[in-house]
């Protein structure tokens, strides 16, 4: 079967019990991993502990922790302490968020956003190779210490999300897995192509490197529904979250209609915006439509080489969309 992960639903609303529910019905119908994101609400970390504590199998992933919110130390010690708990499930997603978030939330300056994700990744790798951390960056400076305990895995796998030319050639350099987002599945190999770079420069095996796409999938009776809840996804991502989303979805062949959304959303005209979300932009960025339809984007990406495709469920979707994408869409489906 292929590995198909997928990002738990964040909803505001949502019920200890109901997290445990989806995971464990992902579970149950062979879902490889399971992605808890954070954003400015429940901590990744926590829910992923209470769902190491109610699944038996499934991998569990942070998706995605930003670097500013924790110091690195920090974050190795409470992965190495999750894999434990979990008897070895734990994925690290790791990502810089934006300087919104990170400055008006965090209050730290989002100074070098590309740097401190490589001494993350690299002092986190050391901590969690049970070796004593001397570290000279040009952020952190560390000397001298090492974990307390021997991690489970020293392997534990580490992912970066990563959508620009730099970010991704830097995750190639160090990293395990590859998180793009908002890249067009056509442009998924041209993107790629920065991550074989820095693979190489670093002496890496770039085949080495998982690739796990998050794709914004709503597969559902109620389609009209659904499509709706992706297209605000999508509006929200390139006219509303800054300029990363809108140059990646320009740089991949979408540049007239990321205009439209980003004027739309300059003009406050929220049905524009999503007009302006095309059925071909959907099918590029999205999986949506019938079962059978979501079966055939789906597969897509498989064929494309994507190692594990992670399902990422749109904030307004329904409990009945979701439920009916994760039996959709299942492994085994």
């Amino acid at each position: 079967m292929p590995k198909i992960g997928i990002v738990a639903p964040y909803w505001s609303d949502i019920t200890m019990d109901e997290l445990v529910e989806y995971a464990q019905l992902a579970e149950g119908l062979g879902y490889d991993s399971i992605w808890v994101p954070e954003m400015w609400g429940r901590d990744a970390f926590s829910l992923i502990g209470h769902l190491a504590a109610n699944t038996n199998k499934i991998k569990l992933g942070t998706g995605i922790i930003s670097v500013f919110s924790r110091t690195p130390a920090m974050i190795a010690q409470t992965a190495a302490t999750l894999d434990e708990i979990s008897g070895g499930r734990i994925m690290l997603g790791l990502g810089t968020s934006g300087p919104i978030v990170i400055e008006n939330w965090h209050g730290i300056k989002y100074e070098k956003p590309l740097q401190r994700t490589r001494e993350y990744v690299e002092i986190i790798k050391m901590a969690l190779n049970f070796e004593r951390v001397n570290y000279e960056g040009e952020i952190f400076k560390l000397k001298n210490f090492k974990l307390q305990f021997k991690p489970v895995r020293s392997d534990l796998p580490i992912l970066v999300a990563a959508i620009g030319p730099k970010n991704t050639c830097m995750t190639g350099e160090v990293a395990d897995g590859w998180i793009p987002f908002l890249i067009p599945i056509e442009g998924l190999k041209d993107a790629g192509q920065h991550l074989i770079e820095g693979a190489r420069s670093a002496g890496r095996d770039s085949g080495e490197i998982k690739i796990c796409p998050y794709i914004a999938s709503a597969v559902s009776s109620d389609e009209e529904s659904s499509k709706k809840a992706l297209k605000e996804h999508i509006a929200h991502y390139i006219g509303g979250m800054g300029t990363y989303y809108y140059n990646t979805v320009s740089r991949h062949g979408f540049g007239d209609e990321a205009a439209c959304i980003l004027q739309a959303f300059k003009n406050k005209d929220r049905i524009k915006a999503l007009e302006s979300v095309s059925d071909s932009m959907l099918d590029s960025l999205s999986i949506w439509g019938s079962a059978e339809k979501g079966h055939a984007l789906l597969n897509s990406y498989i064929e494309e080489g994507v190692d594990t495709p992670v399902l990422l469920f749109p904030p307004k979707a329904t409990r009945r969309a979701v439920r009916d994408t994760i039996e959709s869409l299942s492994p085994g489906g």
